[in-house]
C-alpha cells in the first residue's frame, strides 16, 4: 500500500521561505505525475504544482509562478522525495498542503486533484502579514 509523509510546514511571515517535502513507498514512472495542493478552510482544493515524471514538465498555478518551484529526487523506480520550494510567501499562501500522485498523469488536468491516486496526509503553512 502506497503512503506519501508531507513534512517542513510550519509559521513564517510574510516574505519568508518554506520548503516542504513529501516521501514514501511509492514507485514511479514516466507516467507518473506528482503534485502540491492546498486547502483553505470554506474553499475548494487547489492545485499547486505539479510535475510529470517521463519529461520534467512542470505546472503552476498561476498565483504562485514564479514563487513556488516543484523538484523531485528519485531512487531508481521510486520516489526519494518530492519538494516543494515555496518562496517570497504571502499570507493567501496560508493553508494544508497535500502532495499527491497520479500514475497514469494527463497534463491537462496536472492541477485538478479528482485523478490523484494517492495522498499523504498534509502539513500546515501559515502566513502572517
Amino acid at each position: 500500500q502506497v503512503r506519501l509523509v508531507e513534512s517542513g510546514g510550519g509559521s513564517v511571515q510574510a516574505g519568508g521561505s518554506l520548503t516542504l517535502s513529501c516521501s514514501g513507498n511509492l514507485p514511479i514512472f514516466s507516467t507518473t505525475q506528482l503534485a502540491w495542493f492546498r486547502t483553505v478552510p470554506g474553499e475548494e482544493r487547489q492545485g499547486v504544482a505539479a510535475i510529470k515524471i517521463g519529461n520534467n514538465v512542470t505546472y503552476y498555478h498561476d498565483l504562485v509562478m514564479g514563487r513556488f518551484t516543484i523538484s523531485y529526487e528519485r531512487a531508481e523506480r521510486w520516489l526519494s522525495r518530492l519538494t516543494l520550494q515555496m518562496n517570497n510567501l504571502k499570507p493567501e499562501d496560508t493553508g494544508m498542503y497535500y502532495c499527491a500522485a497520479w500514475t497514469l498523469g494527463q497534463p491537462d488536468r496536472a492541477l485538478i486533484s479528482d485523478k490523484y491516486q494517492f495522498w499523504g496526509q498534509g502539513t500546515q503553512v501559515t502566513v502572517s502579514s
